[in-house]
């Protein structure tokens, strides 16, 4: 088990502990019979905090399993936006892009458990103390097996870029490695949503001068973020009661612009879906419930290369794909 002591903790906080809570999320996915992601380091992260001490790690510790608005409804929201997530990133390798940035990559380990073709290179972009607390806990699975059984060693070239995404992160991501020459694959798994509308028309516009033709990125957005209707919603209200965590204090609940149109705009072919849509497509995810959070959230998959396969997006291209808006 991964060693408390040998853990840098000054990372979890604020939206360092959302972080958190997709790795006990992406835990407990792992343990399904029918998982829809499996990150076997996630639980890994969890352990080392001992203020996460009693947060259940497995389905089998949920009372109410899905039933239960926290671990089961969002924590399967967060497998099923992990799956979703990595099958764009694989099928982009896969369609020749070998550079992959993550933005906000938080405690994301795709650079140790995917299977990528030989040459990539993951850029993981994170406030520099959460990257900090996550290098100290993969620091701490060493041995021949390793602990916990799995290893430190990513399985692709991996570089960490300390940067908070409201500074100059891309001059920093180029100082790291990262060739703007190249087409990428860019993903903002849950970041958006924690960002100012101006700040989400700058980060969009930064990717677009840092991608060349063949580039794909996909970000989640969520729209119509309303405090003052929605602290009763039971996704708020059990993170805040059970965790501490108030979501709705950290989302942004500002009129977000439409960056789809904007991307488009640039020569970007988007196709925009909701996590209900992909729940349909694997035939088990988070269904709607009375006053969803989720109802809120849409995924957006944009590719520069007109010619770009589409199989590089992760929509289904067959009839029957209600409730898909491509653009």
């Amino acid at each position: 088990m991964t060693e408390v002591s040998a853990v840098d903790t000054r990372g979890v906080a604020g939206v360092g502990l959302t972080a958190l809570l997709v790795a006990a999320a992406r835990a407990i996915e792992a343990t399904r019979p029918d998982a829809l992601a499996r990150d076997e380091y996630a639980a890994c992260f969890i352990r080392a905090v001992p203020a996460c001490a009693d947060w259940p790690l497995s389905l089998d510790e949920v009372p109410d399993g899905d039933a239960d608005p926290l671990w089961g409804h969002l924590g399967r929201f967060f497998g099923l936006r992990t799956r979703v997530f990595d099958d764009f990133l694989l099928r982009a390798a896969g369609a020749g892009n070998r550079q992959v940035v993550l933005l906000g990559a938080g405690l994301d380990t795709r650079a140790h458990r995917l299977p990528w073709p030989d040459g990539c290179t993951v850029f993981e972009v994170d406030r520099p103390e959460v990257l900090a607390f996550k290098q100290s806990v993969l620091d701490c699975l060493v041995g021949v097996d390793g602990v916990d059984g799995l290893d430190d060693k990513p399985r692709t070239e991996r570089v960490v870029v300390g940067s908070d995404l409201r500074d100059d992160w891309a001059a920093k991501l180029v100082a790291a490695g990262f060739d703007p020459s190249l087409p990428t694959a860019w993903i903002a798994e849950g970041l958006i949503p924690y960002l100012s509308p101006a700040a989400e028309l700058d980060l969009v516009s930064v990717i677009h001068a840092y991608s060349r033709p063949g580039s794909v990125f996909a970000y989640e957005i969520k729209q119509g973020v309303d405090p003052s209707r929605q602290q009763d919603f039971a996704v708020y209200a059990a993170a805040r009661e059970r965790l501490g965590i108030d979501l709705l204090s950290l989302l942004s609940d500002e009129q977000h612009p439409d960056s789809a149109a904007a991307l488009a705009s640039r020569g970007w072919t988007t196709a925009t879906g909701t996590p209900f849509d992909f729940t349909r497509r694997h035939g088990r995810g988070p269904h709607p419930t009375h006053n969803d959070a989720l109802a809120a959230n849409r995924w957006i998959f944009a590719a520069l290369d007109t010619e770009l396969p589409v199989s590089v997006l992760p929509l289904p291209a067959l009839p029957g794909t209600e409730g898909l808006a491509a653009g």
